[in-house]
């Protein structure tokens, strides 16, 4: 470790099932943190409880019930290092029966990465007044979280897929709620 190493912490937020947790432990897996054998043993596992899709969100999601709802409940912490940053990935819940334990991890980030769901019906679920896209974006900026990059997720869910048109009317979207906060 070098002495020169600046400290950063980064929180994923955004509505629930966005795919905050499948996304962040996907990149953790990628950038190395997790090997090929544990995220094996996490595709056998959920898939043995029918949920397949949700190995990488394994990575973050250690609560059995956690696993057995398919949802995050509590912050989970994950760190790395590169030539530069000692980071510290915060995965928080988006469900808003546990907002408390988000406030909790993006009170000690540093920056956030807002997932939204692109699917149809779901980015319009977590933006709508009751959803906590919205939401997670003003609480961030309450809580002094200046830098964020909002991470537009499950682009293959659209009609068509990949469909450049719902990616512009969500960047629309969400970069003009940015402007009013």
């Amino acid at each position: 470790k070098q002495w020169y190493q600046r400290r950063v912490a980064i929180t994923a937020g955004g509505h629930v099932d966005s795919g905050k947790s499948t996304t962040t432990g996907h990149l953790i897996f990628k950038c190395g943190g997790v090997d090929d054998r544990t995220i094996d043993k996490f595709k056998k596992e959920a898939a043995e409880m029918g949920k397949g899709s949700f190995c990488y969100a394994w990575v973050l999601d250690k609560l059995k019930s956690e696993r057995e709802r398919g949802i995050t409940i509590d912050i989970a912490l994950m760190q790395f290092e590169t030539d530069k940053f000692d980071v510290t990935i915060i995965d928080a819940p988006g469900h808003r029966d546990f907002i408390k334990n988000m406030i909790t991890g993006t009170s000690q980030a540093d920056a956030a990465v807002l997932i939204v769901a692109a699917g149809t019906g779901e980015f319009e679920a977590g933006y709508a007044k009751t959803g906590q896209t919205r939401e997670h974006l003003l609480l961030a900026f309450t809580l002094g979280v200046k830098e964020v990059m909002i991470a537009v997720n499950k682009m293959d869910t659209t009609s068509p897929p990949y469909n450049e048109g719902r990616f512009k009317e969500i960047q629309g979207e969400v970069s003009n709620y940015l402007k009013k906060i």
